[in-house]
């Protein structure tokens, strides 16, 4: 006899789609069903936070039909777009899951985003309790959307230990440096930025590696033109998505990770780095001074690719220096939760919420 339904989990779209938050959902959901829960994944409709209408009645409608007495976990990317009429009408206890408020996101219109903090905030109040990555974000909750510091708890990501360097990976993150990094093709990561700030160190050997999902086809057409007049098209490799095992190799080759972000409610990717051994150059945002432990890293202010070239001569040109700043990292990487020990805690928080403590 199959366990009772511990919880729902509900996101936009496929929960295989590659990026950090999707990543996160998938690890929790595989971890949970690790310790003998029964979890049910719920796919809604695609294109949050702006779906079309009918994929937001639709996603309502999904949500509407859970039963009443088994919590759900709604990934915010839909949560916080739902309509809040809409949610008032799901009976199932809702728990938020809320990698970064939607109104935080990058380039994004000053009235759009007021519209989106009201109504996140006002769904937010609907929800029995609120999963959040980090400390960070569960601060933002608090301070700028009015929630209880009781209805929040920080599951901070968990990690999964990779496999060591091969003798003859380390002698080719010796003798060919790779520089890589790993985020979605969109504004708020900032390729553009390292794009930038590689240029600037043209006069080092290094080769670089920039693979995630392209998010907006336009932006990821803007990253490769940017690539080309910087002469850093035979250098620089857009790799789009990868399989987690070509991800794996990625950091297994790489000598340094970097990325130019310009928020981070969490940013999984700097675990990854850190289990590896990498130094880490990126900006100081969001939860990343949080994050990547002091150092391992080096951060700079957002948008500032001369400080961010800087910081990646920094760590090319002194063998020592990148040497210390590996072995921090490595030694943070082998601190860093497991993802069990995440289920763990959510486990506990869903026990209460079902009434099953």
């Amino acid at each position: 006899m199959p366990p009772p339904l511990a919880c729902a989990l509900a996101v936009p779209g496929a929960l295989a789609t590659q990026t950090g938050g999707y990543v996160y959902d998938r690890r929790l959901v595989e971890s949970l069903r690790g310790l003998g829960l029964r979890v049910e994944v719920l796919e809604l409709p695609d294109g949050f936070p702006d779906p079309a209408p009918e994929g937001l009645a639709e996603a309502v409608a999904q949500l509407a039909r859970l039963p009443c007495d088994i919590p759900v976990i709604i990934d915010g990317l839909a949560f916080g777009a739902l309509p809040t009429e809409g949610v008032a009408q799901i009976t199932a206890p809702i728990i938020a899951l809320v990698h970064h408020p939607l109104a935080l996101e990058t380039g994004m219109a000053p009235a759009l985003a007021q519209a989106l903090q009201a109504r996140e905030a006002a769904n937010l109040a609907l929800a029995r309790h609120i999963f959040v990555p980090s400390p960070h974000t569960g601060a933002v909750l608090r301070q700028s959307y009015g929630v209880a510091a009781d209805k929040i708890t920080v599951l901070t990501p968990g990690t999964d230990r990779p496999a060591p360097k091969d003798e003859a990976q380390a002698e080719e993150a010796e003798h060919a440096p790779l520089i890589l990094s790993v985020g979605i093709l969109h504004p708020r990561k900032g390729h553009d930025v390292l794009i930038a700030a590689l240029a600037q160190v043209a006069d080092l050997p290094w080769r670089a590696v920039i693979a995630g999902t392209p998010w907006d086809t336009d932006h990821a057409q803007a990253l490769a033109r940017q690539i080309a007049e910087a002469g850093l098209e035979a250098r620089v490799h857009l790799a789009g998505q990868v399989s987690d095992a070509e991800r794996d190799t990625l950091y297994r080759r790489a000598s340094l990770f970097a990325l130019a972000t310009r928020y981070e409610g969490y940013g999984i990717v700097f675990n990854e780095a850190l289990l590896h051994g990498l130094p880490i150059v990126t900006c100081a945002v969001g939860a990343v001074p949080q994050t990547v432990p002091e150092g391992t890293g080096i951060l700079v202010p957002p948008d500032d690719a001369p400080a961010f070239a800087q910081a990646l001569r920094a760590l090319l040109a002194d063998p020592a220096h990148h040497a210390a700043m590996a072995s921090a990292a490595a030694w943070a990487g082998a601190a860093l939760p497991r993802w069990e020990d995440t289920a763990r805690k959510a486990a506990s928080v869903l026990a209460k919420i079902g009434g099953r403590a």
